[in-house]
């Protein structure tokens, strides 16, 4: 769980340095729409889809994220794009989306539930002892 995080803020940091026009990844759609960037292309690898985007690193762990159900536009996920995440480490882990569901739960105030089942992290959250305490608890291994 709090791999995926992590994972998430070295994309988003990743995606900002390769595109200083990009205040945050949910700024992938308007650029796509405005034509000023492709679907697809090579920082990492990233793919903008219906309503969100995956990227893939260099390793090939995915990270799968939506931009519709957060009121503000940001980054959003549920447990299937947690179980992938897992599924694509080099290591694979395969945590069943009930668990993953628990785990997200559990990291509350870190995470926010925008939607039942689907997870966004707190503006101004940081990775911090409390995070890495709930991450604990849920079990660190998780993706």
């Amino acid at each position: 769980m709090l791999g995926y995080l992590r994972a998430l803020r070295a994309t988003d940091a990743a995606m900002r340095t390769a595109m200083p026009s990009l205040g945050r990844l949910a700024d992938l759609h308007g650029l796509v729409r405005a034509r000023r960037i492709s679907r697809s292309g090579r920082v990492g690898a990233y793919e903008v889809h219906g309503a969100g985007c995956r990227f893939v690193s260099d390793d090939g762990t995915e990270i799968d994220v939506d931009f519709d159900f957060a009121a503000d536009g940001s980054e959003t996920f549920d447990p299937w794009r947690l179980r992938h995440h897992g599924l694509s480490l080099p290591e694979p882990v395969d945590v069943p989306e009930r668990d993953l569901l628990s785990a997200a739960r559990s990291l509350r105030p870190l995470l926010t539930e925008v939607r039942p089942g689907w997870f966004g992290v707190r503006s101004g959250a940081g990775l911090g002892a409390g995070a890495r305490g709930a991450g604990a608890r849920a079990g660190e291994q998780r993706p």
